[in-house]
């Protein structure tokens, strides 16, 4: 698929400098007017040593308003990258709406580079670039352009741009011994590149390849690629770039869901409690610290009716742990940057080094409950939510963390009695608002997002737990218990 980019294409310079001042215009004028759009552009720039990626990032910054552009580029994964699932750090460099974003040695860079080292063997990279298929699914769905470049030389250009760049004293610098190691694998190198490519190129997201030969063609091509992608999508209606949906929601006519088959009857008395609480924190301080000596990462997921008891779950859960090795991350509504991203980005984001807890008071499950019910999101929105999910938490655990889902249950009437109970009481009044009673009057619709929930996500890696809790007390000692069996099991 490379040899219509191994011809030596080359530009005119009297050409390249005539149009150029009309395209550094019109891609002026593109920023200004994508600053009012609904969507990002996420350009990922990749290829051949010696192509001139580095170059090209640089004249984008130099042709462009460089408020509106902001590159990243990756290296070698820094140690606080490598203790976090991998595909963190590009969550947390995606560009908000309105802006452009260029990835500069993309999540493409580390399968190639690992299986032409033979670190990685054919089915291993399959596997990594399906993940990859997923991901770039993810963020188009939701919006992003995604531009997708690969810049590349012929192994005869290749050569002599090493050797060129070496022979000069100004360009020595920039020739490493790995730049010189690669003439001897260019052949792999071209192998895994074009299977990297043919797997990765789909209709949301192709791969574009640009002749990285001269660098006046190079550039103006890139500079009109750009321009063309950008305005096509600014053209399109918004409405078209929305799949339809279908409803498959498993609501039954006298509505009854797994929610009404738990036993909100199981109960401990004070005693038992307190005897319970001390044993289950005890060795929960044990386990913690034991998890922290070995890089073993936790990550609570706490879900559950308003009102259900997740303030007081949290404080004896983090009663016997170390300040410095745990985060709790209250969620409420998505902040005006959150909302300029996909969703999950605010979850990646806060996501702690090896060995650290990670508490999360609700969740990115909001999608599929309060976003769903309330219609904040579109119907396709939050039905492809699940499967979106159920990869983002299969990344959790596959890089080791141990992920545990708690959804509190309450009845209706338990809840309306500490709504009351609240209100008496001074210092529990501000968490007490109109919006909780008006939620009690949707609790049928939240019942069936939760059945819904639990059905499309509950996994043999990142299982549900329905924490029986109309009895705080039996709450609390159980959430105790299962995350101490967890932890022992991690350990």
């Amino acid at each position: 698929m490379f040899e219509a980019a191994e011809l030596g294409r080359t530009l005119d310079k009297d050409v390249f400098k005539k149009e150029l001042p009309d395209l550094r215009a019109d891609l002026l004028q593109i920023q200004q007017e994508l600053l009012g759009c609904d969507f990002p552009v996420l350009v990922l720039i990749s290829g051949v040593d010696g192509a001139g990626k580095g170059e090209m990032v640089n004249q984008l910054h130099e042709w462009m308003d460089p408020r509106h552009l902001e590159t990243t580029a990756f290296d070698i994964p820094t140690d606080e990258e490598k203790e976090r699932p991998h595909f963190w750090r590009y969550w947390r460099a995606l560009p908000p709406k309105g802006k452009i974003g260029i990835h500069f040695s993309s999540w493409y860079s580390d399968p190639i580079s690992s299986r032409v080292k033979g670190e990685m063997t054919d089915n291993d990279l399959e596997a990594s670039l399906s993940r990859i298929n997923t991901l770039e699914k993810m963020l188009v769905d939701d919006g992003v352009l995604l531009i997708k470049l690969w810049l590349h030389l012929s192994k005869k250009h290749y050569k002599d741009r090493i050797k060129s760049l070496a022979a000069d004293p100004k360009t020595a610098w920039r020739v490493s011994q790995k730049n010189l190691d690669n003439i001897k694998v260019y052949d792999t190198f071209r192998q895994v590149a074009e299977t990297t490519l043919q797997q990765t190129s789909t209709g949301q997201a192709p791969w574009i390849i640009v002749e990285g030969y001269d660098a006046n063609y190079r550039s103006l091509t890139v500079g009109r690629l750009l321009r063309d992608m950008i305005r096509k999508r600014m053209d399109i209606d918004p409405k078209v770039l929305i799949s339809p949906a279908i409803n498959w929601s498993s609501q039954s006519s006298d509505k009854t869901t797994l929610l009404d088959y738990v036993d909100l009857k199981k109960s401990l008395e004070k005693k038992e409690y307190n005897e319970q609480l001390v044993e289950h924190q005890a060795h929960l301080n044990e386990l913690a610290r034991k998890a922290h000596k070995n890089k073993v990462s936790v990550v609570m997921a706490l879900e559950g009716w308003d009102a259900g008891g997740k303030g007081g779950m949290i404080r004896r859960i983090i009663h016997p742990l170390d300040a410095r090795h745990y985060r709790v991350i209250p969620v409420a509504a998505p902040t005006d940057e959150e909302k300029a991203r996909h969703y999950l980005w605010r979850f990646w984001r806060h996501l702690q080094r090896a060995g650290h807890m990670t508490i999360f008071d609700r969740t990115w499950y909001g999608r599929v409950l309060v976003e769903r019910v309330e219609g904040y999101a579109r119907d396709d929105e939050w039905i492809r939510a699940y499967q979106e999910i159920n990869e983002f938490e299969e990344e959790l655990t596959e890089h080791g963390i141990v992920l545990l889902k708690y959804w509190l249950h309450i009845d209706k009437e338990e809840q309306l009695a500490r709504f009351k109970a609240r209100e008496q009481i001074s210092y529990k009044q501000h968490k007490i608002t109109d919006e909780d009673y008006r939620n009690r009057e949707r609790w049928d619709d939240y019942a069936l997002a939760v059945a819904d929930m639990v059905e499309r996500t509950s996994t043999l890696h990142a299982p549900w737990y329905i924490i029986e809790g109309n009895d705080k007390k039996w709450a609390r000692v159980r959430a105790l218990q299962i995350l101490c069996e967890r932890l022992e099991k991690a350990l």
